[in-house]
């Protein structure tokens, strides 16, 4: 894979110049420290090499020179983010703690793989890694921290805020959104969960697309046959359990995550499975016999057996 190059964007270019760098919104900000969080205990250990911070409960240790003040900044199923200033270099950045990284074959196969194609890019749009902060003992390694450049919010915070948002804003943050994918399938690289939360953005309107735990190569074999992409963010081919699929799976994505940016919700918000592919064949249409070829036939059995819907036009697209 050769991703250390960055592509032409002639291709882009030819669709016309990028749309000047929107103002930007008030709530991409950094946000202030809630009560509390303002002055976050350190501990020194082992020998002064590391510290230890007690954030929500949890153990929170990294090498020395990131020093406090330290500040969460997320929290999820993956673990814990927290920003801080690596003292060394100057620089703030984000760090991720997945904790027991190893217990789970593919939860550490996801860490190990974001880990991989992220050290081999390099764009303006594809968050960069910084750091990979060793162990400090190896033999009980299980806590992975990852030092990312930081960032201030998510497209799906934005979204989700009362800050308005100009055409403007919306067409810089797709181009940026369609240049870093660009840069991504060049590297013959398909992202597969794209979705606003995964588009990181700062305060100057820079949008940077992150987690990669899901994203495959094309030349891998086994890659076509595992969860990919979150429901709102499907592809139908994903939907109807194709086998075989190609980066249009991200292109479609990137189409939903416009249009919930245009209109502040969702296009297609599913509850679940069956009902995510009704939202998308009132609007796309029902497909014919021959988009099914890939279906097997009680998947055919049941489509047949939904309220057929035309393909809705769209004048001037």
């Amino acid at each position: 894979m050769d991703a250390g190059v960055q592509p032409s964007d002639t291709d882009m270019a030819e669709a016309g110049p990028p749309p000047q760098r929107a103002a930007a919104p008030a709530a991409a900000a950094a946000a202030t420290p809630p009560p509390g969080l303002e002055s976050i205990q350190a501990t020194l250990s082992h020998g002064g090499r590391f510290i230890q911070y007690n954030i929500f409960g949890n153990i929170f240790e990294v090498t020395s020179k990131y020093k406090p003040p330290i500040m969460p900044i997320g929290k999820g199923a993956y673990g814990i983010v927290c920003s801080a200033l690596n003292s060394e270099s100057g620089e703030k950045v984000a760090i991720k703690k997945i904790a027991n990284a190893f217990d789970n074959k593919i939860d550490a196969k996801r860490t190990l793989r974001e880990i991989k194609l992220l050290r081999h890019m390099d764009h303006e749009n594809v968050v960069a890694i910084r750091d990979i902060i060793p162990p400090p003992v190896r033999e009980t390694y299980n806590d992975v921290y990852i030092a990312y450049e930081l960032m201030d919010t998510d497209l799906h915070q934005i979204i989700r805020s009362n800050q308005s948002l100009s055409e403007e804003h919306c067409q810089y943050f797709l181009y940026q959104i369609l240049r870093g994918l660009k840069y991504i399938h060049s590297a013959n690289v398909l992202h597969r969960d794209l979705k606003p939360s995964n588009l990181l953005l700062n305060a100057n309107c820079d949008l940077k697309i992150c987690d990669f735990g899901l994203a495959r190569t094309t030349s891998e074999t086994d890659f076509m046959t595992e969860y990919v992409v979150t429901r709102w963010y499907r592809a139908p081919e994903l939907l109807l359990n194709s086998s075989e699929y190609t980066a249009a799976i991200d292109v479609w994505s990137v189409g939903c995550i416009f249009m919930e940016l245009m209109n502040r919700k969702p296009l297609f918000p599913g509850r679940d499975h069956v009902h995510q592919l009704r939202l998308l064949m009132e609007l796309i249409g029902t497909p014919d016999e021959a988009d099914l070829d890939f279906v097997n036939e009680n998947a055919r059995l049941y489509i047949r057996q939904l309220p057929r819907h035309a393909r809705q036009s769209f004048p001037g697209s």
